[in-house]
C-alpha cells in the first residue's frame, strides 16, 4: 500500500477525521496544529498502523513517519476560533489589544498595561471590564477552548514583588470571567514576573510594554465526548 494513502487512512482512525486522498492529507498539515502529548501518542498509533501494514520490516522509518504525522495533532484552529478571533479584534479595535493567531494555533490576546492594570496593582480597570465581558460570550459560545492567562510585571521592583503580582493579575482575569460564566476549570493562570520582557526596561515606553496580560484561547484536535452523549464532532478545519 503506498505510505501516503496509508498515512491517510491511519490518521482516519486515529483522530477520527475523513480524509479523502491526499489532497485530505494536504490540509491536515496545512492546519499547522501544534505538537502535544496528544500528538505524540497519535503519532504513536499511527506508527503501528504503518508498520503492521507494511510487515513490521521497516519500523524505525513507520516510528518517524507516525511521529511526523502525530506532531499535528495538538491544538486546532477551526471555524469556531477564526470566528473567537474575528469577535475579539471587532470588540477591541482601537484598544491597543493584540488579538493573533499564534505558530500552534492558539488565539493570543495581548493586553497592554494602558488597558489592563494600573502600574503595582491587580485589579482589573474599568476599561477592560466591557472587553473581558465580550470575551467571556466568545468563550461560552465556543466551549471545547481552554483558556491560560499569563501575568507580566516591568523590572520594576524584586521578584519577591514582581512574581506574586503577575500571579494576582492572571487571577484577577480569571475571577471576572468566572463570574462571567466561565468554567473556572477552565482557566489556567500563570505569573511570569520581569523574566519574559518584550521591550528594553530601560525605558518607560519599555517598561509599560512589558507590564501586560496576555490570554492564550486553545481548541484541542479531539474534543472530548459530552457527557453522557456520544463523542463530540471535531470542529470543521479552514
Amino acid at each position: 500500500m503506498d505510505l501516503k494513502r496509508l498515512a491517510c487512512a491511519g490518521l482516519a482512525s486515529v483522530f477520527g477525521l475523513s480524509c479523502l486522498g491526499l489532497s485530505g492529507c494536504a490540509n491536515l498539515a496545512d492546519s499547522k496544529a501544534g505538537s502535544t502529548a496528544a500528538g505524540a501518542g497519535a503519532g504513536a498509533a499511527l506508527g503501528a498502523v504503518i508498520s503492521s501494514a507494511t510487515g513490521g520490516h521497516h519500523r524505525g522509518r513507520d516510528a518517524a513517519l507516525g511521529a511526523a504525522i502525530g506532531a499535528l495533532g495538538g491544538y486546532m484552529w477551526s471555524s469556531h476560533m477564526q470566528k473567537q478571533k474575528a469577535e475579539m479584534e471587532a470588540a477591541t479595535a482601537g484598544t491597543g489589544i493584540a488579538v493573533t493567531q499564534t505558530a500552534d494555533n492558539q488565539l493570543k490576546i495581548e493586553v497592554p498595561s494602558d488597558v489592563s492594570f494600573d502600574s503595582g496593582h491587580a485589579e482589573i480597570k474599568s476599561n477592560l471590564a466591557p472587553i473581558l465581558t465580550r470575551f467571556a460570550e466568545t468563550l461560552k459560545a465556543n466551549p471545547a477552548t481552554t483558556v491560560r492567562v499569563v501575568g507580566h510585571t516591568d523590572s520594576t521592583g524584586s521578584d519577591a514583588i514582581n512574581n506574586p503580582l503577575s500571579v494576582n493579575r492572571a487571577a484577577s482575569v480569571r475571577t471576572y470571567l468566572s463570574h462571567h460564566g466561565v468554567e473556572s476549570s477552565r482557566i489556567s493562570i500563570d505569573g511570569r514576573g520581569s523574566q519574559e520582557p518584550i521591550a528594553d526596561n530601560a525605558s518607560e515606553s519599555g517598561r509599560a510594554r512589558n507590564r501586560r496580560v496576555e490570554i492564550f484561547v486553545a481548541e484541542s484536535a479531539a474534543p472530548p465526548a459530552p457527557a453522557g452523549g456520544a463523542p463530540a464532532r471535531p470542529a470543521d478545519r479552514l
